[in-house]
């Protein structure tokens, strides 16, 4: 398998699989990306994933690619069908690394009709400038007969966008989810079984990131395709899963499933205070059978703070004061724990300052209208003491003791 780093034959690149009857991936692999919403890292870079599905009447495109690649899409749509035969363009979501193709779709296939939801219809004209003489608006349950082929639709709103919908072809029971059950991963190779054990940890890296923050509409989604006998889930980031149980337990086991005995100790340090009694804090968690994680915010890779909040149980906060309030880095560590809205909600804070504090309040402040339960708090004034570090044992031991009653 190659992956980014490796010698690459772009010959890989240019493949057209067919993954059913008559259902071609067509998409495009970006190996060279390495940021997305200017936010998350993407140390394995991406692919966009377009699908061709062929009918005995009619031919239909589902989701398109990222801006810059729309001739790789079209060269590879025009070794099954030409471009301008295509009937109609799906719209699964509108952002642009998936819908950025639509207006060269639509200006090479003269006829076809743009397919999305109410919303996304709109979304359309404002983003794509699609007029309405070119779209079609689908609701929950509504189906589109291709001859021989049957795809039916799904509203899934905010998974993660408001217009998002699934798409399903019924006779061979493919699953097309656009942003559910993806991945940030660059591969020659297209399907789970052949990516390995990099995938689950780049998979969640990826729930938490994009899909964490909508914990209710997970759930939902989860709940719309439960039934449905999926014998292939064919999202629009990273590979197809062949074996569709592997990506609906893990995410079954992410939005719902019991969270670990866990702690996440996130922290910055400017002299080493903070650091010290971060040290203390870890040392006294993982004393009560507790794990603890680590993330040293100079030079942590917030994408990994973001994985490990899916299944923590608390999270721990530690900053030095800096002109009155937390350190930048901290501030944005918080706001990230806050704006992902992971299920653990307990938290402590800890910080040091020099001639005035303020950081554990100023972090507090962000948490606490979130909804996070704050058990503890130590600050100290310099270098820590030992009557302040065995306040910093304390704080370790009761986030450990809480964690366990909880679970």
């Amino acid at each position: 398998m190659l992956i980014y780093g490796d010698v690459i034959d772009v010959k890989t690149l240019a493949k057209v699989v067919e993954i059913a009857p008559n259902i071609y991936w067509v998409g495009a692999v970006d190996w060279h990306r390495r940021i997305f919403d200017a936010l998350i890292n993407l140390p394995y870079g991406t692919s966009y994933n377009a699908y061709l599905v062929k009918g005995k009447e009619k031919t239909v495109l589902i989701d398109t690619v990222n801006p810059g690649f729309e001739e790789e899409l079209f060269k590879k749509v025009d070794e099954v069908v030409e471009p301008k035969r295509i009937d109609y363009l799906i719209m699964n979501h509108a952002e642009p690394d998936h819908a950025g193709a639509i207006p060269k779709v639509l200006l090479n296939a003269e006829d076809a009709k743009l397919v999305a939801t109410k919303f996304g219809v709109e979304m359309a004209r404002v983003f794509y400038d699609v007029p309405s003489e070119r779209v079609e608006a689908v609701r929950d349950g509504d189906v589109l007969d291709l001859g021989g082929k049957t795809l039916r639709f799904m509203e899934a709103p905010m998974l993660h966008w408001p217009e998002t919908m699934f798409t399903f072809c019924e006779e061979d029971a493919v699953l097309f989810p656009c942003d559910f059950f993806g991945a940030h991963l660059a591969s020659d190779k297209l399907f789970d079984d052949e990516v390995g054990e990099l995938l689950l940890p780049e998979a969640k890296r990826y729930y938490a990131e994009i899909m964490m923050p909508f914990s209710a509409s997970i759930k939902r989604g989860l709940d719309k395709v439960a039934n449905l006998d999926i014998k292939m889930i064919a999202p629009s980031h990273g590979p197809i899963y062949r074996n569709p149980r592997r990506i609906m337990d893990a995410y079954e086991k992410w939005a719902r499933g019991p969270l670990e005995h866990k702690a996440l100790l996130i922290y910055v340090s400017m002299w080493g205070s903070t650091d010290t009694l971060a040290k203390t804090i870890a040392e006294a968690v993982s004393a009560e059978g507790v794990e603890v994680v680590p993330h040293n915010l100079v030079v942590a890779d917030i994408s990994h703070i973001a994985r490990d909040l899916v299944d923590a149980n608390a999270v721990i906060i530690g900053s030095p004061t800096l002109l009155g309030g937390a350190h930048p880095l901290a501030t944005l560590a918080t706001e990230l724990v806050r704006i992902l809205r992971p299920r653990a909600k307990l938290a402590a804070i800890f910080g040091s300052y020099g001639w005035g504090g303020g950081a554990t309040n100023r972090i507090r402040g962000q948490l606490e209208p979130a909804g996070f339960n704050i058990v503890g708090t130590v600050e100290v004034q310099g270098p820590p003491k030992k009557e302040d570090l065995e306040r910093a044992v304390s704080l370790g031991r009761l986030v450990a003791r809480k964690i366990k009653e909880r679970t």
